[in-house]
């Protein structure tokens, strides 16, 4: 009880003077960033050389390997291309983990969220194949955000009145997002032209978002920019952000203090999904440009580490998400130069979250 009333306090405090409690606190929040910067740095570096010792064992020049992954990934313009092609989704999907990561949640269901994001989207477009473009792509994107946020608002429902936690719920759906997808395009969607493959028919070029010319990078490489930085702006700048930090610290609190907590479980959830949603809009729309069984080799799962990696900063997840898509990119290299399985891919990144996530830990205990 006494920690509930302390944190009142503060919360008042901060409603009432949160701008001039910036300000004075603002040297101390530089030289924390400072800090989390070059723990990060340190924590990668750590991953690596962990990495570059399991390739040691196996028998694998870790120079050799790293000097390839770099050469295939950002040496070469179509390495370059290809990098952000599989940061795009990778951005839009951490979003979607950072959102509802403000107010204590933990959103795992990007992927199925992206599925039906990419699925509602195809209906538009398979739907409406008349309308120009300018009409037709905002219309997808709309789909897309729509169908991201509806596979998350029965979590949100379920955790904001206590009867399910979101973690376990959010998993769970992505299994049925997929088969619910597959259902479509091995059926009623298929393209009876396809010579028996299953996917639906092509997309009509109106339906398709541009991309650079002779590269697959598209136009949601600035979707998921400026969504990132007006998401910044927000959690930062704005009476939502601060109420929602309330939340995370001390939901009982900031519920006695007015806040409406169910409002902004249902609302986080909800708008963070749609991120993930756009996320498959862009694959269906840009890459693919078909609705197709396998559209993720594991986007949402792996944009939930770069949203941990990020700490939830959106601006920093623009750095990780573009880290994470130089090594899910150079898996290949792995594959083809190396001949280590492709698992060895996940077995890095695992060790980057780890030690990161360790390091950060321990930095915040030594601060207590």
């Amino acid at each position: 009880m006494a920690e509930v009333k302390e944190a009142i306090a503060e919360i008042q405090v901060i409603k009432k003077n949160r701008w001039q409690l910036e300000a004075l606190l603002l040297p101390a929040v530089r030289s924390r960033r400072v800090r989390e910067g070059l723990y990060f740095v340190g924590a990668l570096l750590v991953a690596l050389i962990g990495f570059a010792l399991l390739l040691l064992l196996l028998g694998r020049d870790p120079i050799v390997t790293y000097t390839d992954i770099f050469n295939i990934t950002l040496g070469s313009d179509y390495g370059r291309g290809e990098v952000i092609v599989k940061m795009i989704p990778l951005l839009l999907c951490a979003l979607a983990v950072a959102v509802p990561a403000r107010v204590g949640l933990v959103n795992v269901g990007g992927e199925g969220q992206l599925y039906i994001g990419a699925w509602l989207a195809s209906w538009a477009a398979l739907s409406l194949p008349q309308l120009p473009p300018l009409l037709l792509l905002p219309l997808m994107l709309l789909m897309g955000m729509i169908g991201g946020g509806l596979w998350a608002l029965l979590p949100a429902l379920l955790r904001a009145f206590g009867w399910l936690n979101e973690t376990i719920s959010t998993l769970l759906l992505n299994y049925v997002a997929i088969f619910f997808v597959q259902f479509f395009v091995f059926g009623p969607w298929k393209d009876p032209t396809s010579a028996n493959f299953p996917q639906s028919a092509a997309f009509v070029p109106a339906a398709q978002l541009p991309a650079l010319p002779g590269s697959r990078v598209h136009a949601g490489i600035l979707i998921g920019l400026v969504a990132a930085i007006i998401l910044y702006l927000i959690l930062h700048r704005t009476r939502w952000g601060y109420e929602m930090r309330a939340i995370g610290g001390n939901g009982e609190a900031a519920r006695r203090v007015g806040i409406p907590v169910v409002l902004y479980i249902i609302g986080t959830l909800v708008v963070g999904a749609a991120f993930a949603g756009i996320a498959g809009f862009g694959e269906v729309s840009a890459i693919q440009g078909r609705l197709v069984p396998n559209l993720s080799p594991g986007y949402g799962y792996i944009g939930f580490l770069v949203s941990w990696l990020a700490a939830h900063n959106p601006l920093t997840i623009v750095l990780m998400s573009l880290l994470l898509a130089v090594i899910l990119a150079g898996g290949d290299t792995l594959q083809i130069g190396q001949h280590l399985p492709s698992a060895s891919v996940n077995i890095l990144m695992a060790l980057t979250l780890f030690v990161v996530l360790a390091l950060r830990g321990r930095s915040e205990a030594t601060q207590r």
